[in-house]
């Protein structure tokens, strides 16, 4: 019997072709090639690539959210009292982990709109956490999107020193004596810290969350 063909089958198929053409090389076409069937089939469920890329998106966040919901207090059943400075590091940390496994994932997931709203509740788990440590609602939405908007653009910038997940060969233009061939003379400083920049991108995502939430807390807490 022939697999039933639904949004959600093209989407984890299209994630599957990701690490074998990147973003730019992801089409319907090829895409339909892979399901062995005609482009004009997929059309039906995406009118074009921007609501294929929102189905891409909820299926990968379906795929972040059990690890997020538990953050914290391990609960996740949307009632708080989690600690969230480990719930907001936790979920920036799973969203980074689930992006590196896919060729382009964070150019994929960043701007999208998610289509299934059940998906949202680890958000909620973290919202609630913030309200009960004394967050305005304005201030516990800006930490959130604070944090998220961070970790999606060094995932951004990170897959484009390491473009293949889990290869850990950096884009040349990144090798650290291209950098100081190329910028060293006239701007030294520049060209050392490239060593930080594009050296371990893991510990310096760590080090970045720290200092988003040791800045929200400074800034944000109790309507400060």
């Amino acid at each position: 019997m022939a697999t039933r063909l639904d949004r959600k089958l093209v989407a984890e198929t299209a994630l599957g072709l990701l690490n074998e053409v990147g973003l730019e090389g992801l089409t319907l076409r090829r895409i339909a090639k892979e399901l062995d069937v005609q482009a004009p089939a997929l059309y039906w469920h995406f009118k074009n690539k921007q609501e294929l890329l929102d189905e891409m998106a909820t299926v990968l966040l379906g795929r972040m959210t059990a690890p997020v919901a538990e953050a914290g207090d391990g609960s996740g059943d949307g009632s708080g009292g989690g600690d969230w400075r480990a719930m907001l590091a936790e979920t920036c940390r799973q969203i980074r982990r689930t992006l590196l496994g896919y060729r382009d994932g964070g150019k994929v997931f960043g701007g999208t709109r998610l289509r299934d709203q059940a998906l949202l509740r680890p958000m909620e788990t973290l919202l609630v956490a913030m309200r009960d440590a004394g967050f305005t609602l304005e201030g516990s939405a800006r930490a959130w999107f604070t944090a998220y908007a961070y970790t999606i653009g060094y995932v951004i910038e990170e897959q484009s020193v390491f473009p293949v997940p889990g290869d850990p060969r950096r884009d040349p233009a990144y090798e650290q004596a291209e950098r100081e061939r190329s910028v060293g003379a006239d701007h030294p400083l520049t060209a050392a810290a490239g060593v930080e920049l594009f050296g371990d991108t893991g510990r310096g995502f760590d080090d970045g969350v720290r200092a988003v939430v040791a800045g929200i807390e400074a800034t944000l807490l109790h309507g400060r």
